[in-house]
């Protein structure tokens, strides 16, 4: 008798659960940043604004709107143009100049620059 309740809940939580992901009408859930990548930027970021719990906590809010706005790909695109800009030589080059690279960038200094004013 338990197994068949337990079963018929496991049905209806897919039931549910597929229903909900087939409604148009409901956003996309934008929560497609691992936690480690989330974990890593409040890292940083409190160790630029201090480590404090408002700077967790306004750290954590930050990185919550950037995710809101820009996909974990966007985002991971931004910060490696931006990490290979750093770099010195020739082939670096490529990430300065052009347009795709500078269009990337832009993304990403966007959402930063919303989630700043949200957040801190």
């Amino acid at each position: 008798m338990m197994r068949a309740i337990v079963l018929a809940g496991a049905v209806m939580a897919g039931l549910v659960g597929a229903a909900l992901a087939a409604d148009p009408a409901l956003p996309p859930v934008l929560n497609d940043y691992p936690t480690e990548a989330r974990a890593e930027y409040v890292f940083a970021c409190m160790a630029a604004n201090g480590q404090t719990r408002d700077a967790l906590t306004r750290c954590s809010c930050s990185i919550d709107q950037i995710a809101a706005i820009l996909p974990y790909d966007g985002y991971v695109a931004g910060e490696t143009v931006l990490m290979l800009r750093q770099t010195t030589g020739e082939r670096s080059a490529l990430f300065r100049g052009t347009a795709a690279t500078t269009a990337v960038v832009a993304e990403l200094r966007r959402a930063q620059a919303e989630a700043e004013i949200l957040c801190f």
